[in-house]
């Protein structure tokens, strides 16, 4: 065989993926925090005598020890083979670990899709407030979650009306994701849902079935959701907001009647143009990973010169220019502005998708229906090291 024939047959053989240890001491975003966390702590910790929140240290020093070897990793061994990978312990932390949050991110889109979502239509319903509102929501996760439930409440009666008029007993079934960020690494708390576009009600016969596998949910899709019926949903959730504002004490009751008179929204925004049809999974599943994507992309972030680094905007900022300059310092300030607190929730769920909704488990039940199940000639392939075709066993080490 001629060595032409012999290179062609060796790129024609087909190899299994080599595992490939991440390397996180060679990025930027490491060693930017490696080299600057130290001065930006002592710099935050001096100015005004109020030191970052404890959480916020914790996240960035367990981000240093994420993926390094040096502070623990578990032996994968081969039986096959005989051969050893060493994978390296990570911190699961939020908001600074670009490798936790894409994993993050990954797995809860996909949770979802197989185990959560029937086959659907899927609406993005966007809530942004004005910024004199933020600087509240920030920091009270109770006052999140009462502006959530106003808006979702107006989303699920709108969508009533809209699936020709049912009853108070149909509910929606959705999915809210809250993000702390802008798309200019900035604090911007909002509110990203993922809204079923329709209602469930019970089923007529509900309390007489027998049958475990017998529906007990009835979905019925929207239709005619225009302009306007979005217009009147912003309306109306501006209108109790700041109504529960003023009944909180955040703001005075001039303050709220002059902020309902302003023009083009007065700062609030809806945005529900995103819908996705029920077959279309995999559209699903890219809307949830852009709902639960983590403030800051690594490949967006790039040296500028030897004092500053650029971090490129995927969407234009004011001036209209998508590059975003700033000093080390500056950049782990934005970051460390929108770790969010421990014990606090990314995503909620709410109507038929509540964790004690009467109708979750029926609604929750048809998700995987919508999943096309392995051939009878097909057969998952097993998890390797890369170098052969059996299974590799895990030892944790020290």
């Amino acid at each position: 065989m001629s060595a032409t024939a012999s290179a062609v047959a060796s790129c024609a053989t087909p190899r299994a993926a080599r595992y490939q240890r991440r390397r996180p001491e060679q990025t930027l975003w490491y060693r930017i925090v490696q080299t600057h966390f130290a001065t930006w702590l002592d710099l935050a910790s001096g100015e005004f005598g109020a030191a970052p929140p404890g959480y916020v240290e914790r996240t960035f020093r367990r981000y240093l020890e994420c993926g390094i070897l040096a502070h623990g990793f578990a032996r994968a061994y081969c039986d096959t083979c005989q051969h050893d990978l060493l994978i390296a312990y990570s911190c699961k932390g939020r908001g600074v670990c670009p490798s936790c949050n894409t994993r993050r991110m990954v797995e809860t889109a996909a949770h979802f899709v197989d185990h959560v979502f029937p086959p659907v239509p899927v609406r993005q319903w966007v809530l942004a407030v004005p910024k004199r509102l933020r600087y509240f929501l920030q920091t009270d996760a109770a006052l999140q979650g009462a502006v959530l439930r106003i808006f979702l409440s107006e989303v699920e009666r709108a969508l009533r009306q809209h699936s020709g008029g049912r009853a108070a007993t149909a509910r929606i079934g959705a999915v809210a994701f809250i993000h702390r960020f802008g798309s200019s690494l900035n604090a911007h708390v909002h509110f990203h849902c993922c809204v079923m576009d329709g209602v469930f009600e019970p089923s007529a016969n509900a309390d007489d079935l027998d049958t475990e596998d017998a529906p007990i949910a009835t979905f019925h899709a929207a239709y005619q959701l225009d302009a306007l019926a979005i217009q009147a949903v912003q309306t109306r959730t501006r209108k109790r907001i700041l109504r529960t504002f003023v009944r909180r004490g955040l703001i005075d009751q001039a303050d709220a009647k002059e902020m309902a008179q302003w023009e083009h929204g007065g700062g609030f925004s809806v945005d529900a143009s995103v819908c996705i049809e029920g077959n279309d999974r995999a559209g699903l599943e890219r809307l949830l990973r852009y709902c639960a994507r983590p403030p800051f992309a690594l490949e967006h972030l790039h040296q500028h010169d030897a004092e500053h680094v650029v971090y490129h905007n995927p969407k234009p900022h004011q001036g209209g220019s998508r590059e975003l300059v700033l000093t080390p310092l500056e950049l782990i300030d934005k970051i460390g502005a929108v770790i969010p607190p421990p014990r606090t929730h990314g995503h909620r769920y709410y109507g038929v998708l509540a964790p004690n909704a009467p109708m979750r488990a029926a609604v929750t039940a048809l998700a995987p229906l919508a999943i096309s199940p392995v051939g009878a000639g097909d057969t998952p392939s097993p998890a390797t090291c890369g170098r052969c075709c059996s299974h590799a066993s895990t030892k944790p080490s020290r």
